[in-house]
């Protein structure tokens, strides 16, 4: 049975120290699993239900990006989450990958996906931006980024519950366990939260150039929630316009961590999907 402390593994990579957490064979066809932002978030936290399926056909990677977890903090100046990406594949001594972002996670899987085309296998996202300007409405930031935002700012039990609540469609999915677990994260790493309130609008975590979207290559699976109150799902409707050969999984009575409310649905067709020539 695989654990969080059964599969950690702390990468020195060029410029960061980079947590991640490791399965399957060592000579198994790489997925590198990105999670995404908010106070407490691990590549571990967004990806526990998925890893072990995963794990038994390839070798997974789920990294906490340089900010978060138990990776090095960096401030927002410095954030550049494509090149820890590359940095890790390189310490890793991975030529290519295929690359699962969540939120956060997705936009880097997106930019990277342009910036390193001779890098990735295949691409998948889920609850994806299409760029920064997209999250905002006439009433400007989601409800789930304001609850997101206040996270950072006043770290409680309370309001992680109150985040782990918005990140879903269904109630029961915010846990004591989840929600602790969230909270004794950021408890651990006050560093981290400072740095990413400091950086809040200054500039986007990540952004991307839709017209280098278009020029992706790779085979791309997008997958969003239906009622996502975090990133709405005509986020994923503008990626699939831009990227020629992409799928978009739309699911009802789902929020913005799809991966975890429909885990065994995720898990079947990303295998599907990884396996395809």
């Amino acid at each position: 049975m695989l654990t969080y402390d059964s599969t950690s593994r702390m990468v020195q990579t060029r410029r960061w120290n980079i947590h991640t957490n490791q399965a399957g064979p060592a000579d198994a066809p790489a997925v590198i699993l990105l999670h995404g932002s908010g106070p407490g978030a691990t590549g571990w936290s967004n990806f526990q239900h998925n890893i072990p399926a995963l794990a038994e056909r390839y070798r997974v990677i789920a990294a906490d990006m340089p900010g978060w977890g138990e990776s090095d903090p960096v401030t927002w100046q410095d954030r550049d989450h494509p090149t820890a990406l590359a940095d890790l594949m390189d310490a890793l001594e991975l030529d290519k990958a295929s690359i699962i972002g969540n939120s956060m996670g997705g936009g880097t899987t997106i930019r990277f996906g342009y910036e390193h085309p001779e890098r990735v296998t295949k691409l998948v996202t889920m609850g994806s931006s299409n760029g920064a300007p997209a999250l905002f409405g006439p009433g400007g930031l989601t409800e789930g980024l304001k609850i997101l935002q206040k996270g950072y700012r006043q770290p409680t039990f309370d309001t992680m519950r109150e985040l782990v609540d918005v990140m879903t469609f269904d109630g029961s999915f915010a846990t004591d366990e989840l929600i602790q677990g969230r909270a004794d994260m950021v408890a651990a790493h006050p560093e981290h939260n400072k740095n990413f309130i400091d950086g809040i609008g200054k500039r986007a975590i990540v952004e991307l150039d839709h017209a280098k979207v278009a020029t992706i290559q790779a085979p791309t699976l997008l997958f969003h929630g239906r009622d996502d109150r975090v990133v709405h799902f005509e986020n994923s409707l503008r990626l699939v316009q831009l990227i020629p050969d992409a799928a978009l999984v739309l699911i009802n009575r789902c929020g913005h961590w799809l991966q975890i409310e429909h885990a065994d649905t995720f898990n079947r067709m990303i295998l599907e999907f990884l396996g395809r020539d």
